[in-house]
């Protein structure tokens, strides 16, 4: 048999180099000690990253990634080309 991914809406957005986020949601995380962001800011020279503690582990997001808030609340880290294959804007 085959199935398809029945369609969910996320939130996301792509991680930049200087770490600036707008959305509420992923600060929360970072206020609640499951993001620890690293190089956050425009006085550092380094990409900036983040350490995600999801139930699988700690994730790595790093510049260019997307970061994604699942529909469950969930949130992860995915590389740039596989969420281009999965997901479409809406």
């Amino acid at each position: 048999m085959k199935y398809r991914k029945k369609p969910v809406v996320i939130e996301a957005f792509q991680l930049n180099e200087r770490g600036l986020v707008k959305e509420d949601w992923f600060w929360d995380a970072v206020s609640d000690n499951a993001i620890i962001t690293h190089d956050f800011g425009k006085f550092y020279e380094l990409p900036a990253w983040c350490e995600i503690k999801t139930l699988e582990g700690t994730m790595i997001a790093k510049a260019g990634d997307y970061i994604i808030r699942g529909i469950n609340g969930e949130i992860y880290p995915c590389k740039p080309d596989i969420f281009e294959k999965t997901y479409e804007a809406v």
